[in-house]
C-alpha cells in the first residue's frame, strides 16, 4: 500500500464514519474466509480488495484460507460465525449450489443461502477450456473427437465434486453429445490448475482471471470460452456458443455476512465495499489478472444470487448423484 493510497483511502474512511458516530465497528481487525488454496478466483480477487479496505477502516483486514470440500468447510466456518461483522465470506457460483448436492444425496444440508447476507459482488468471470502445453489439440473440435473416440481415457481436473469448475466440465460434456472423461477433483481452483499444469490432467475449466498467466506463459492452451462474447484478454479464443454449443457460465466472486448482522454494520460495509471496489488500485489489480470490475451491491447481487442458485441447482440436478 503506497502513501498516496492510503491517503486516499484515509480520506474515504473520515467521509464513512460521520453517520456511525455512535457505533465504534471496526474497533479490531476483520477477517475474511478464503474458502479454497491459494491460486483460485477467490483468492486472488479478495486480496487485492482486502489491501484497499484496510486503509478505510483502518483496521487490518486479515485473508483466512480455510480450504476443504470444493469450497463448503470455509463456508460452514462463516455461516456459523458470530454475527458481528468481523467475520465475513468470499465465495464464489458453487455457493449457489452446496444445499443442492447435500439435499441429492439425502443429507440435511449443513448450510443454506438464507445463512447469508449477499454484501456485493465484484466479478463474473468467464470460464475458459484450457489443456496444458503436452496435448495435441489446437481447437475444441479436435479434443471433442479425440475425447469421443477414448471414452473415459482422457483426465479432467476440477476444484471438487460439485464444484464451481467441475459444474461447467460435466454441462460441456453432455452439451458435446455425452462425453466420458475421468475426473481428477482437488480441493479448489488453485490445485485443480496445478494438476493441469503438472500433467495429472489434461483438461480444466478454469476462470480466465486464475489460469491468464499460464496462456500467456504458454503453458495453458485455452480451447473455449464459456462466456456470451470473446473476452478481452483472450480476444482469439471462440466462444463456445460460436462452436454451436449453448453454454454460458461464469465464475462470480462476492462477499458474504452472516444472517443476523446489525443492520448498520451490514450498510457501513456496503459503503466500504463500494469504495474499494471502485478504487483505482482494486480496478488495476483485476486488469492484471484480466478481469473488468461487475459490481453488484446488495440488492441487486441478491437477486442475481436468486437467480444464479436456480441454474447452479438445476446443473447439479442434471449431473445426478456420483462420487467422482
Amino acid at each position: 500500500m503506497d502513501r498516496r493510497s492510503f491517503i486516499i483511502g484515509s480520506a474515504a474512511a473520515t467521509a464513512l464514519r460521520p453517520a456511525f458516530a455512535q457505533d465504534p465497528y471496526p474497533t479490531r481487525a476483520i477477517t475474511i474466509i478464503n474458502p479454497f488454496p491459494p491460486g483460485g478466483a477467490s483468492d486472488v480477487v479478495t486480496r487485492p480488495l482486502a489491501a484497499v479496505m484496510e486503509p478505510i477502516v483502518r483496521k487490518p483486514v486479515v485473508i483466512d484460507t480455510k480450504a476443504g470440500a470444493a469450497g463448503q468447510v470455509g463456508a460452514q466456518v462463516a455461516a456459523h460465525a458470530k454475527p458481528d461483522g468481523y467475520t465475513l465470506l468470499s465465495h464464489i457460483t458453487s455457493i449457489s449450489g452446496f444445499a443442492e448436492v447435500d439435499r441429492l444425496f439425502g443429507r440435511q444440508p449443513k448450510f443454506t443461502n438464507a445463512d447469508f447476507i449477499p454484501l456485493a459482488r465484484f466479478v463474473a468471470d468467464p470460464c475458459v477450456l484450457i489443456v496444458n502445453d503436452q496435448q495435441p489439440w489446437r481447437t475444441l473440435q479436435e479434443f471433442i473427437d479425440d475425447a469421443r473416440k477414448r471414452p473415459n481415457e482422457i483426465i479432467f481436473s476440477s476444484s471438487g465434486l460439485y464444484g464451481a469448475l467441475h459444474i461447467p466440465t460435466a454441462l460441456l460434456m453432455t452439451a458435446a453429445g455425452g462425453l466420458k472423461l475421468r475426473h481428477l477433483p482437488t480441493n479448489g481452483g488453485g490445485p485443480a490448475l496445478t494438476a493441469l499444469l503438472g500433467n495429472n490432467a489434461a483438461v480444466l475449466v478454469s476462470s480466465v482471471s486464475a489460469s491468464l498467466a499460464q496462456i500467456k506463459a504458454g503453458k495453458a492452451r485455452p480451447l473455449a470460452l464459456f462466456g456470451a462474447a470473446r473476452s478481452k484478454a483472450l480476444p482469439d479464443v471462440p466462444t463456445l456458443k460460436e462452436s454451436g454449443h449453448d453454454i454460458e457460465y461464469y465464475l462470480w466472486v462476492g462477499l458474504f455476512a452472516p444472517k443476523g448482522t446489525p443492520e448498520n454494520v451490514v450498510t457501513y460495509l456496503r459503503q466500504v465495499l463500494n469504495t474499494a471496489a471502485h478504487s483505482e488500485q482494486f480496478k488495476s489489480a483485476l486488469a492484471n489478472l484480466g478481469q473488468e470490475l461487475d459490481y453488484m451491491d446488495m440488492p441487486e447481487f441478491a437477486a442475481f444470487w436468486a437467480a444464479d442458485t436456480k441454474r447452479i441447482e438445476a446443473a447439479i440436478r442434471a449431473i445426478g448423484r456420483t462420487e467422482g
